[in-house]
């Protein structure tokens, strides 16, 4: 409910002693330490509400930040950015799909917040994933309009206007209906005899060697690889644009890059993955976001589980320290 709506995120972005944390798999993953689990009773004198699932990247978060709009204005929040997603040459369709939210998807192109440049921009983006708009006519006009540099869009933007603003109203009915039945229903959380137990050993291997080769072996084929993947990735793209939303919003963010999976980089180079890492502090940078790496544990075993790209116990220290930081330092 929560990843799909916005009455929870709205709730939580008006508490002072509570800070929205986004990402993707790692945060509904019963991994012992999680930020969710580790400050659930406020040690430090603030709670983090998690947002987001499985397959969740910039594009997704973005919609869900505009949508909260001028709640965010001068709040902090946090994001957690998975390397496999700059690894890649574009976002999985079924990845987007499954993140998809229809009240905030009408929430960020028929509110007040986002400029009318930045709106085109993402607008783009969105009509490249035509399925998920198909399934309301009004938001992908909307989409259309804003995409489109020819005038007649624009008077037909305006003429629908009033609809879409009728439309945000009524979803956010529903969407606070449903939060109150949830709550009413006093929602219960998967039974811990339910959970994997000691999932983050399943992988737990040694670093030295993977089918009979050195993780210092450089492969001159799969270097090159690396380099091109990080350089034709959509996800800078939509990173971008995530940023200009939280610029615009006058939030206040934490941009928490997770280290590159050794295992995912078998054979490339340390300049080669240094490329990741420089690309990303450039942008925050850009920006004047702050930006933590943790690049010095990209070659470590016990930092990250193998192959899931999910921090180990230890790893969500690491990442609670940050994040604990972060919020109680002042502006």
């Amino acid at each position: 409910m929560k990843n799909q709506g916005l009455a929870f995120e709205r709730a939580a972005a008006r508490r002072p002693d509570i800070l929205l944390l986004y990402g993707s798999s790692e945060l509904i993953d019963p991994i012992p330490n999680r930020a969710s689990d580790f400050f659930s009773r406020a040690p430090t004198g603030f709670q983090v509400c998690p947002v987001g699932k499985a397959g969740a990247t910039s594009l997704i978060i973005l919609q869900k930040l505009g949508a909260l709009g001028s709640e965010l204005r001068g709040r902090k929040v946090a994001i957690l950015l998975s390397a496999s997603s700059f690894l890649t040459p574009s976002v999985k369709p079924d990845y987007y799909a499954g993140n998809f939210s229809l009240i905030a998807a009408s929430s960020i192109l028929f509110g007040d917040t986002i400029d009318f440049n930045l709106k085109s921009a993402i607008a783009r983006r969105m009509l490249q994933f035509p399925d998920t708009l198909a399934e309301d006519g009004l938001v992908e006009l909307a989409a259309r309009c804003f995409a489109s540099d020819r005038p007649v869009d624009r008077i037909i933007l305006m003429g629908i206007w009033p609809i879409g603003k009728l439309q945000n109203a009524m979803l956010d009915l529903q969407d606070h209906f449903e939060a109150l039945v949830y709550i009413l229903a006093k929602g219960r959380g998967v039974p811990d005899w339910l959970r994997p137990v000691h999932s983050h050993r399943l992988r737990a291997r040694s670093l030295k060697t993977q089918n009979g080769k050195s993780f210092d072996t450089v492969l001159p084929g799969r270097d090159t690889a690396f380099r091109s993947r990080i350089a034709a990735a959509s996800e800078w793209t939509d990173l971008e644009l995530l940023f200009r939303t939280l610029a615009e919003l006058k939030a206040d963010p934490l941009i928490i890059s997770m280290p590159i999976d050794a295992y995912a980089a078998t054979g490339v180079s340390r300049s080669s993955r240094e490329l990741y890492y420089e690309r990303m502090r450039e942008l925050a940078q850009r920006y004047h976001f702050p930006v933590v790496e943790f690049e010095q544990y990209d070659a470590d075993p016990g930092f990250l589980i193998a192959h899931r790209e999910h921090p180990t116990p230890r790893g969500w220290m690491v990442y609670n320290r940050a994040i604990d930081d972060f919020f109680r330092k002042s502006k």
